[in-house]
Order: C-alpha cells, then structure tokens, then sequence
C-alpha cells in the first residue's frame, strides 16, 4: 500500500517509521521541509538502534529506508495514494484545512484518517465535500512501542472503511480496536477514572500524592501511580483532556475534575518537563523522602471486627495475623488493651465505631483488598491514639501480603472505602459507563486500556476478579456513605450483578432476539 503522512512531527515521524518497517511505502510531508529532514533522519536512527539489537536486519532497516520517501509538497498529486494519515497540530481548523487541500489534490479513492487525540472525527470530516472517506486512526506514542490503535468511525463514514484500516493496523503488528467518536475515544475516557479518583483522595487530604502512588502501585499493580502519570504526561495536558472529556460528557460526575489543578497548571507545575509538577524533577532534585519506621508494639493484642464466617474479609484478617504470629484475641469484644482492626469495604471506620459501640481511640480500618506487592493500609480517624495506631501498624506489618515476614504498613485518613477500594472502583464504574453506552465492546475496552495505559488487568476483566455483585455492593456502599453521586452504581455492573453475569459478558441485545436464525 502507498501511504501519505502529513505531519512530521512526533507522531508523523513514528507512524512513518511503523509503516515502512511493515512493508508498505511511505510518502512522509510537512509545511515545514526541514521537520521532514529531521523526520527521515530520526527514522534512520531508530531503525540503526533495532539492528544493533538484534531486533532488525541490516537488510530489514536499508529496504524499510527506501520505503519512506520524503516530500516535498503535501498537496502534490498522487493518483497511487491509497491511504492518507493526517499527524498535523491538534487544533480543528488545521486539520479540516489540511483535508480539504488533500480532496482536491488526492483521487477519490484515496481513505483518509486523521490522528486527533481529542477532535470530532464527525466535525472534521464535516468540512469534505465527500465525508463518508475520512474516519479516525489513532495511534500512541511512541508509535512501534505502543501496539495499540483506535479506529473511530465518523457519523458519515462509509462502513467498508473500517475493516480495511484493522485489517491495515492488525498486518503491521498492532492491535485494533473499534470506538465512538465520543470525546477522549476510548483510552484517554477510560483512563479518567484513576486520576480524577486520585484528586478526589488529595482534595480528601486522605494522603499525600507518594502515599497515593505507593499503595496505587503496592496494591493495585500499576506500573505508576497516578501523579507520576501525570508528572510524566503532563498536569497541562492532563488536567485539559479531563476538562474536555468532562465538558463533552455534558458534565457527568462520574468524570468530574478537581479544584487542584487550576492553579497548579497555571504556576507551569507541569510535571517532567517543567522541573516540578507534584514531585519534583531533575539532577537537583531531592531524593524521595522515606516512608517513616514502624516502631510500635508488635506484640501488642488485636481484636479484629467482623462476625464469621459471614465476613469472609475479617476473617482472611484473622487467619493472617494468626499465621504471622500476631496475638489475636478470639472473643466476642475486645480487651481493654487490645488495638481493634476493621476491615471496610466502601464505608468508614468512624461508621462502625459508631454503630458497634468501638473503642474509637484504638479502632482503626484496615483495606481488605489483597495487595499484589508487600503493603497494607491502615486507615486512622481523628478520634485515633498515636500510641495506639503505632502498634496497630506494627502488627499490621506482620501479616505482609503473601504471608512471608513483615510488609509496609501506609497511614491514612479514614475516608469511605479507604485509597485502593476508591481507586478501583472508580476504575471500573468509569469502563463499565463506556460499555454501557455502546462506545466500545467490552473485551476492546480491556484490550485498550492494557495496551494504552499499561494497567496489569483490563477494568472489566478487573471487576470481575472482584466479582460483580462485591463490586455493586462497594459501589452502594460508596455512594451510600459519601452521598457523592460519582460512586452512583452504573447500569452495567447493576445489572450483571443482578443476572449473574460476568462484567465483560456483552449479553443479549434487543437486536439478538429479532435477527434470523441462519437456515440448517
């Protein structure tokens, strides 16, 4: 196939360098004929560094080098362009300009994509006298790195183009997914349910943002925590696709921004490239402060809360503990020594002090949620004694999370559902809204986020790890304790939760049930 890039920048530049490795030739464009230089040049040492690796050929890297052609002129006719990949700036009028000289230069038959991150394909193609050609090809950079692309239909796009761009995407070596030409597509909508559940915690003053990321990474699994994310993306370029997804949204409050990054944004606090962003960066940076010693009583005794056998969570609590050698009282109430340890799920220690008469000063939560590396949680009220939560730490630290010699204890406010629970929840609830609305198939939804944003396990495929109805039921639990309509369960897990269904099961639509059996 012969394709045309226009733009030769970043992703121009990668696109290019992802097609011509795949076989195919590459026309590579830009107003600017010395970013075409540069393009070509970095191409050139990007494919050098593969063979020097071991990943490529010497022979590989000098055919897909003579595979990428540089031009000069973007409009210049090509009656042998089969397929045009718009990368220019991202601002609307730019790229409808682009495509509109692009129709008159290019023959019909030539498909167009655009590359938009955040732009209505629908509204760009608006600007054609032949919308039905153009559709949304959206890759991730770096481009050969990241192995996933997002096709997005426009309202008008002729419906044969979308197989012929996965099959295009899938020949080369990536994977591709079908989403709605809704605001963020896919990734960057799906990826909003961990960083605006992280400012809600901050804005909660639950922790700090290190204390975030650690249990985020601890916990959870994730390669990074949230506020490395967005030092790494940028807070500039984060807090405006949260804006912009939530404004697109028509202000869901699932999706709601935070107060917090206004003014960050505007003191240039933007993370890696400006030096400091919620951490800060560079050769003059200071080393990362130290999490603080356990230091309490680790003999102390331990009542934990929770009738068995019906709390399956109090009693894991238990029988770790127990294995870890903790002294852990066995009668109905606590001793008037003993720290008591309540594991919450979606509400509050501070609930459950007040509704079992605790002993609020030595009563503290503990996050059940079984952690993938060596942390635990302990969550403190204001009611809380130092001394007492000392030691409830340092017996927490026993029971490490895979049951081999002690593990890091985090300290935090008591909120509703404690750090990871809110994290993940809101992980979920956002993935299970898109699927939901039919923006995206279920198992493209947990494909797109892998691939895009690196998480350990799809959302959806997440959830269902926890089950269902344990997902509903923290979802209730959230939104029934903070009154915050974010935590309001979505339809999809209500459901699923309901019938007995997995969270990634499509299920049977209205469509199933009239369509014709196929003759036997």
């Amino acid at each position: 196939m012969r394709i045309r890039i226009v733009g030769a920048g970043a992703m121009g530049r990668g696109i290019a360098q992802w097609a011509a490795t795949a076989g195919h030739t590459v026309e590579l464009c830009d107003v600017r004929t010395e970013a075409v230089t540069a393009a070509v040049e970095f191409v050139r040492s990007m494919l050098e560094r593969a063979v020097q690796k071991g990943r490529m050929s010497a022979e590989g890297s000098a055919a897909a080098l003579d595979r990428l052609i540089p031009l000069d002129d973007p409009w210049a006719g090509g009656p042998d362009v089969e397929l045009v990949i718009e990368a220019v700036r991202e601002d609307l009028d730019t790229k409808t300009e682009v495509f509109v000289r692009l129709e008159q230069a290019l023959p019909a038959t030539a498909v167009f994509a655009t590359n938009t991150s955040s732009l209505s394909v629908t509204r760009i193609a608006a600007a054609l006298k032949d919308p039905t050609r153009l559709a949304g090809l959206h890759f991730f950079n770096p481009v050969p790195l990241m192995k996933i692309v997002e096709i997005v239909p426009g309202a008008a796009t002729r419906p044969e183009i979308l197989p012929a761009l996965t099959a295009l995407v899938e020949s080369c070596g990536h994977r591709a997914v079908t989403v709605a030409d809704t605001p963020g597509f896919l990734v960057n909508h799906a990826g909003r349910g961990l960083v605006t559940e992280a400012l809600a915690l901050l804005e909660e003053t639950v922790t700090d943002p290190a204390g975030i990321d650690r249990i985020a990474r601890d916990v959870l699994g994730l390669r990074m925590g949230p506020f490395e994310l967005m030092d790494l993306t940028g807070l500039d370029v984060t807090a405006a696709v949260i804006d912009s997804i939530w404004q697109g949204f028509r202000y869901a409050d699932r999706l709601r921004p935070s107060y917090l990054t206004p003014n960050r944004v505007a003191a240039g606090l933007h993370g890696r490239k400006t030096g400091r962003g919620w951490f800060d960066h560079g050769p003059e940076a200071p080393a990362p402060a130290p999490e603080p010693p356990v230091t309490g009583d680790v003999d102390r005794p331990v009542f934990v809360h929770g009738a068995a056998p019906q709390n399956q969570d109090a009693a894991a609590l238990r029988a770790a503990l127990t294995a870890a050698g903790a002294v852990v009282e066995t009668g109905a109430e606590p001793s008037a020594d003993a720290v008591v340890l309540v594991p919450v799920w979606g509400t509050t220690v501070a609930s459950e002090v007040a509704a079992h008469g605790l002993p609020a000063g030595r009563t503290f939560g503990v996050d059940p949620l079984l952690p993938v590396g060596r942390r635990r949680v302990l969550a403190v009220t204001p009611a809380a004694d130092p001394a007492a939560a000392r030691d409830a730490r340092a017996v927490l630290a026993r029971a490490g999370g895979d049951g081999d010699g002690p593990c890091a204890v985090s300290v935090v406010r008591d909120t509703a559902g404690s750090v990871a629970q809110r994290l993940l929840a809101s992980i979920v609830s956002v993935a299970a809204s898109i699927a939901e609305r039919s923006l995206a198939a279920p198992a493209d939804i947990d494909l797109a986020v892998t691939a895009g944003l690196g998480y350990p396990v799809g959302p959806l495929a997440w959830g269902d790890r926890i089950g269902a109805a344990r997902m509903l039921e923290l979802h209730r639990a959230l939104h029934r304790t903070t009154g915050d309509p974010r935590h309001r369960p979505s339809r999809w897990v209500t459901e699923r939760a309901q019938l007995g269904l997995p969270l990634t099961a499509q299920g049977t639509s209205p469509a199933d049930c009239t369509a014709r059996t196929a003759p036997s």
